[in-house]
């Protein structure tokens, strides 16, 4: 066995949506995509005041990949136009496949709306392959109470299994890939050894804190990518860290994307925007 490296470490930039703070590691200046890992979105941390509007997503499409929505801090309302309908609080995650077409909206309970308080919210998107992109449209709600909290290096870390499989337990998202996916807490001075399959694209971002990868450390709001070489990563931290963990096969297949459209030709992006104005997407939730 042996251990994987940094090879590049990508910093998100900031691009606030309104008074939404975003920050976005992926794409960034120096990496398109992690195949099949396409976007990832770090909104906040940010306090909203009472009397707030809150989060702007209204109803929007989406086809040919799937989206990850991890509620770090606060409270998130989901809608689509497949009539799923839930409130996800700090802890949970909701995962979504747009397949062959979705509506949803993400906006904020009218409690948070009313109240206010601490915001903190990351969307990943991963990449369908050409043979399930025209997938049935499927969403799983999880609150943090449904998702394995897996003790680890003598109790100094925990690893929340979201999807895959680890030490013999199965996360609650069956994904459609193989994808593993997990947060990451690091007490200071932990030291915890993950499996990184070789051959796999390996998935880490740093929400909170630093941790040491090999030589080099990455700190909070980049991405790291890795070393292609090794089949594990040993994880340090002085301080401790919240990380965004997983990993995938690539698909080795041509991305053509449109705005909150992926596939892989042109033609199929011109024949999702049709399929959606064509209000055969379904219903806006």
């Amino acid at each position: 066995m042996s251990e994987k490296t940094i090879r590049s470490l990508h910093p998100a930039r900031r691009d606030d949506i309104g008074d939404l703070l975003t920050q976005r590691p992926l794409p960034g200046p120096g990496i398109d995509q992690l195949d099949p890992f396409l976007f990832l979105n770090h909104h906040g941390p940010q306090t909203y005041p009472p009397g707030n509007r809150g989060l702007p997503f209204g109803p929007h499409p989406h086809r040919g990949f799937e989206t990850v929505t991890f509620i770090i801090d606060g409270m998130l309302t989901h809608r689509d136009s497949a009539g799923h309908d839930s409130v996800i609080r700090a802890g949970g995650v909701q995962w979504m496949t747009a397949g062959r077409g979705i509506i949803h909206a993400e906006v904020s309970p009218e409690a948070f709306r009313q109240r206010g308080g601490p915001l903190e919210i990351l969307q990943l998107w991963i990449n369908l392959p050409s043979r399930l992109k025209m997938t049935r449209p499927a969403y799983t709600g999880l609150q943090r109470g449904e998702i394995p909290a897996l003790a680890a290096a003598g109790g100094q870390a925990t690893v929340n299994l979201i999807a895959g499989e680890w030490e013999g337990v199965q996360g609650p998202v069956q994904s459609l890939t193989g994808v593993f996916m997990s947060t990451v807490e690091l007490q200071p001075g932990a030291r915890l050894r993950l499996p990184a399959p070789l051959g796999r694209t390996v998935f880490l971002y740093v929400v909170r804190g630093s941790v040491a990868v090999g030589p080099d450390t990455a700190s909070a709001f980049h991405l790291a990518e890795l070393s292609e070489q090794g089949d594990q990563v040993l994880l340090e931290t002085a301080h401790g860290a919240l990380l965004l963990f997983g990993h995938a096969e690539p698909l080795g297949e041509p991305v053509v994307s449109h705005g909150p459209f992926v596939m892989n030709t042109r033609e199929e992006i011109i024949e999702a925007i049709n399929d959606y104005q064509a209000g055969r997407f379904g219903a806006p939730p």
